[in-house]
């Protein structure tokens, strides 16, 4: 396994990007053999012999320069590799412990994590593009750097990824951002604390239609289709069902919307089954790439910066197993950083696009996260933004996911919004661990988002709700 941005930070000729023994295909084009002396990023640097630390505790001093170099050249690499080829290692080093108590944060890095208490972890997932960060922290190397044996089991969809979380079957789950508010509250299964320490990514779903509804670009010609989401409590239902009231459809009366696995979309759509879907990508593109459907709008239109996917685990298995929780934490907020980096993106879809992970073309899975793709109409979209990587967990979204939930009948009578987000949505967490791994974080953890052109005031979801003339509450 890859430990991938653990090269030597003060060594010019080490790349933070790649690691030794790297399989993607930039370090295959160029030759990364480490053994034969190949590309420069391969080989060892001359402050420490064996590439990637071995023992845990020079992992964790390792992460701590590596999150502070890369946070000092903005995560800039070549940046950092031309200015200690001017400076050299020991005078940048020496500059660099002159204004950063590096020892220091070391110190406290180790503290804080402490022994995991279970380092072999079980994690479910759902193979779709949302997933980057929980799939690929595996292939290269996220979860080890951090003492942590990971397995990641995909599962079927989410009804079987919520059982088997809620059966401590899985410690931890790829979930959907609605799930943890639901599974807490008692929401179409039975109650249990959950939390979402993490937000996987924002954008990056689709409205697709089959080919046959070419004529059909506007919502109020969509009377009687049957549409697909992949979950009740996603904010695929919500956002679709937001889209169509929007244009005068009511979602439980004027259309048809069915859950159904997202590997079984484009199988669906293909046979008549669905007018269409809301769902997660790659099944977007892969109906196009199959010419079975064609991308109507990409989800950032209807909100631009939605959450849609998260890292999720029980309250039990954090409070039980803290360390073991802390570093799976800092694993995954790590790795989402790294998944949006545009810089990455390429050697990621290939990381991801295997038989374990998603099983889909590597071409398909690139165009989503590079954001240059087929629309199915004839053109090719450039969407740099078509998917990003954030993990703060805003409480805000939190408070409008629940906003809907209450608008369409998934929950009833009082709704104490900010107690359920801010007791699920750990924002203060992930801003901490934001911080301490050299990252930006914000100050704040409610903020007004816009959604088709309406305000979303977090201090008043209660009027927001009742703002709406489509609504079953």
């Amino acid at each position: 396994m890859t430990n991938k941005s653990l090269g030597d930070p003060f060594d010019p000729n080490s790349d933070l990007r790649h690691g030794a023994g790297c399989t993607c295909s930039t370090c295959h084009d160029h030759g990364h053999d480490a053994t034969a002396g190949g590309d420069q990023h391969a080989l060892a640097s001359p402050h420490d012999q064996s590439g990637a630390p071995g023992d845990r505790e020079a992992l964790m001093d390792r992460l701590i320069e590596s999150a502070v170099v890369r946070a000092l050249f903005g995560h800039h690499d070549p940046s950092r590799r031309q200015v200690l080829q001017m400076m050299g290692a020991g005078t940048f080093a020496a500059a660099l412990g002159s204004m950063f108590p590096l020892e220091a944060a070391k110190a406290l890095l180790k503290d804080d994590l402490g022994t995991p208490e279970k380092r072999d972890l079980s994690i479910g997932f759902i193979p779709i593009t949302c997933a980057t960060p929980i799939i690929m922290a595996h292939p290269m190397g996220f979860y080890e750097r951090y003492g942590l044996n990971v397995d990641v089991r995909r599962e079927a969809g989410w009804a079987v990824v919520r059982d088997n979380s809620m059966n401590m079957e899985h410690d931890a789950a790829h979930m959907l951002t609605p799930m943890p508010l639901a599974i807490t509250m008692g929401a179409g299964s039975s109650s249990m604390p959950f939390l979402m320490p993490a937000v996987e990514n924002i954008n990056g779903q689709a409205i697709t239609l089959r080919m046959d509804h070419k004529d059909k670009r506007d919502p109020s010609q969509w009377k009687g289709f049957t549409f697909a989401v992949p979950f009740e409590y996603s904010m695929h239902n919500f956002l679709l069902r937001y889209y169509v009231a929007e244009h005068g459809l009511d979602p439980d009366n004027d259309i048809s919307i069915r859950v159904l696995p997202p590997p079984e979309m484009v199988a669906n759509l293909q046979a008549g089954n669905v007018d269409g879907y809301l769902a997660p990508d790659p099944f977007n593109q892969r109906a196009v790439w199959d010419e079975v459907g064609f991308i109507h709008m990409l989800t950032k239109e209807i909100w631009d910066g939605h959450p849609c996917c998260a890292f999720s685990t029980s309250r039990q298995f954090a409070e039980e197993a803290p360390n073991s929780f802390g570093a799976l934490f800092k694993a995954i907020v790590d790795a989402t950083h790294y998944s949006s980096d545009h810089d990455n993106r390429v050697e990621i879809a290939e990381a991801i696009s295997g038989r374990n992970y998603l099983n889909q073309p590597t071409s398909v899975v690139e165009q989503v996260l590079t954001g240059r793709y087929a629309d199915g109409l004839g053109e090719v979209k450039n969407e740099p933004d078509r998917i990003d990587f954030d993990p703060f967990p805003w409480h805000s979204m939190g408070v409008w996911i629940l906003t809907q939930m209450k608008r369409w009948g998934y929950i009833d009578g009082d709704v104490d919004y900010k107690g359920v987000a801010e007791d699920v949505y750990l924002a203060t967490d992930c801003g901490k661990i934001m911080r301490e791994l050299g990252y930006d974080a914000p100050e704040v953890t409610y903020k007004s988002h816009t959604i088709m052109g309406k305000d979303f005031d977090p201090e008043e979801p209660e009027a927001y709700v009742d703002s709406f003339e489509i609504r079953r509450s």
